[in-house]
């Protein structure tokens, strides 16, 4: 199972990140480095692959949160550098989970559980509608307010199934 973890904070730099000696061209890579309130500092490689959440560009000065598998390796230096999986730009009443979710559509962590209503949006990665069950899957889940159960209760704008 991936292990998913979000970190959140502002871009403080965006940099090419050449992936070879030889990458002359480069561009295809960046490092965003981010930093949150309490100073931490984590660099992000951010692939051609990585999903942004609704096609957001980031830019110096953005507040982020960069999600990551946290059992990947990764080089032993500072600040901590991670494969961006992930990355959704911060956006008033917008929340983003990314994780499996089981048959019930509770986030594996147990703090999420999803309620499909039918304005719901559904996609794959791809922009492409998924017409399917989204349970026993990992998902990039887009929402506003929950309840204050156990676990919070919410019904996604929009959920994007991770294949």
């Amino acid at each position: 199972m991936v292990n998913f973890q979000p970190f959140n904070g502002t871009v403080t730099k965006i940099d090419d990140f050449p992936t070879s000696p030889n990458d002359m061209d480069g561009g295809c890579y960046q490092l965003f480095s981010v930093e949150n309130e309490r100073g931490d500092l984590v660099n992000f490689v951010v692939a051609p692959d990585t999903y942004f959440v609704d096609h957001r560009v980031v830019r110096i000065g953005d507040r982020v949160t960069g999600f990551y598998d946290a059992d990947a390796p990764v080089p032993l230096i500072y600040p901590p550098q991670y494969a961006a999986v992930v990355m959704a730009k911060d956006a008033p009443g917008q929340n983003v989970k990314v994780d499996f979710f089981n048959r019930q559509l509770i986030s594996s962590d147990g703090d999420l559980r999803l309620n499909i209503g039918p304005d719901t949006r559904i996609l794959l990665e791809n922009g492409q509608l998924f017409n399917r069950n989204p349970a026993n899957r990992y998902l990039i889940v887009v929402y506003g307010a929950t309840t204050r159960s156990i676990p919070a209760q919410t019904t996604p704008s929009q959920i994007i199934v991770l294949c």
